[in-house]
Parts: C-alpha cells; structure tokens; sequence
C-alpha cells in the first residue's frame, strides 16, 4: 500500500511521466493506493480537472482521521518549525496521515523530505 501525493497524481493525470507515476500506475492496477482527505481535498478544487479524473480520485480510499490527529499534526509541524524548516500546514496534515497509518508516501514535492528525516515519514 502507498499513499499518493497531490504532485505524483497530477503528474499522473497529465501524462507527465517519471518513476514515481510509473510506480503509482502500477499500485492503482493492483489496488494499492489510498490518498489523504487533504490530497483528495487538492485534487477536487482545481475547476479543470475532468469529470472522468474527478471520478478516479473520488473513488481511491481515503484515510479515517484518528483521534488525536489535529494535535500531532500541530506537534509534527512545530518540531520541523523548530528546526527553520519549511512545514506547510497541508504538507504536515498529509504527512500525519501517512505516519498514523504507516503507510509509505509517493510524491514529487521535496518538502517532504523533512518530513521523512525530522518526523517519521516513510517515502517511497
């Protein structure tokens, strides 16, 4: 299982390319892909996205948001804040859904990366 970011699903849907679509392509045939509620938030906003692709990522299962999520969510942004680290608040909801979940995150968005290193984030 792998959770897509907003940056690999748009790169995707655009027929852009890349290892990370390659790989995403081939977790959505196997069915294993399951996206944040902030990514299909993303995703839903952008007026131009066709009605065929709206309906991909309407159906890709989503992550229930446990207890507690919005205070470690403030805590994983804080810690990297600390740090003079760039901790979007999207970035760091998508990021605590992942962990919550300890499921791996594909992405093309570098911030990430502190996510990975500073708070437990797991990037494919």
């Amino acid at each position: 299982m792998i959770a897509a970011d907003s940056s690999t699903l748009i790169a995707y849907i655009g027929n852009l390319g890349g290892a990370d679509v390659d790989h995403l392509d081939e977790a959505l045939a196997s069915g294993d892909v399951v996206i944040s509620p902030v990514v299909l938030s993303e995703l839903l906003s952008d007026p131009k996205l066709p009605g065929h692709l709206a309906d991909l990522v309407k159906r890709l299962p989503s992550f229930e948001l446990g207890d507690g999520f919005w205070i470690r969510v403030g805590e994983l942004r804080a810690h990297l804040i600390a740090r003079k680290l760039r901790a979007r608040l999207p970035d760091a909801m998508i990021a605590q859904s992942c962990i919550d979940h300890d499921v791996p995150l594909i992405t093309r968005d570098a911030d990430f990366r502190h996510f990975a290193k500073h708070g437990g984030l797991k990037l494919v």
